[in-house]
């Protein structure tokens, strides 16, 4: 039923809201002795939900995809302290891919161990298969995942960032006008309002929305 769906995707996001704000608070924590902080929180909130969605997808259970964001993310930071991400030898687009691969591996590595020393067995082979994948040299599958999700969550972030320097009702206006695809006399009648302010919105958030999605696709060059 519609209405059991709608219902399971908002228990689904509040879950998921709840793990995020504990799992960023841990990390600010974390980071309490390093410089500029809220560059650190930004930058997770730019990326947690493309690391997480990627681990999730490779095998891991959503504690561990958590686990895998919080460690990718302080293993980054401390890369970072030291300078050892050099843009001469690639993208920071897959540097972060990369980073992201490692803490996946350790997190398998560590349910394998786990569940040795409790005496169970590696409890489907299935999942064997996905961590030899994603160890895989070539990275064909992870990368795959990787470019399908990274696109994802440039636009959701480039998003996030538009609501905060547009209002709430020219961003409600272009929601449903260009990203739901409402036609423009429905967005009228729904949003009460008129249909110059309708192409209004369209064109100041559109433009808005474009420059962070270049500042975003600048950074990961």
């Amino acid at each position: 039923m519609p209405e059991e769906d709608d219902e399971k995707g908002d228990n689904r996001d509040e879950i998921l809201a709840q793990a995020y704000a504990k799992t960023r608070k841990s990390l600010i924590a974390r980071l309490d002795n390093w410089e500029d902080q809220r560059t650190w929180d930004e930058f997770y909130q730019t990326y947690w939900r493309l690391i997480y969605a990627v681990a999730v997808k490779a095998g891991l259970r959503s504690e561990e995809a958590f686990d895998c964001v919080q460690e990718t993310i302080l293993s980054i930071a401390k890369q970072s302290k030291k300078k050892l991400y050099d843009p001469e030898q690639g993208s920071f687009k897959t540097w972060l891919m990369n980073m992201t691969r490692w803490r996946i591996n350790d997190q398998f590595r560590k349910r394998k161990k786990d569940t040795a020393m409790t005496g169970g067995e590696w409890e489907d082979d299935r999942k064997t298969a996905v961590i030899d994948r994603v160890e895989d040299p070539n990275g064909d599958m992870l990368s795959r995942l990787w470019d399908v999700e990274w696109k994802k969550n440039i636009a959701d972030a480039a998003l996030s960032r538009v609501k905060a320097q547009v209002s709430p009702k020219q961003y409600q206006i272009f929601h449903y006008y260009v990203i739901k695809q409402w036609d423009a006399k429905k967005v009228q009648d729904h949003l009460n309002v008129s249909m110059a302010q309708v192409y209004l919105a369209k064109h100041r958030v559109g433009s808005v929305l474009k420059r962070e999605l270049a500042k975003l696709e600048d950074d990961a060059e």
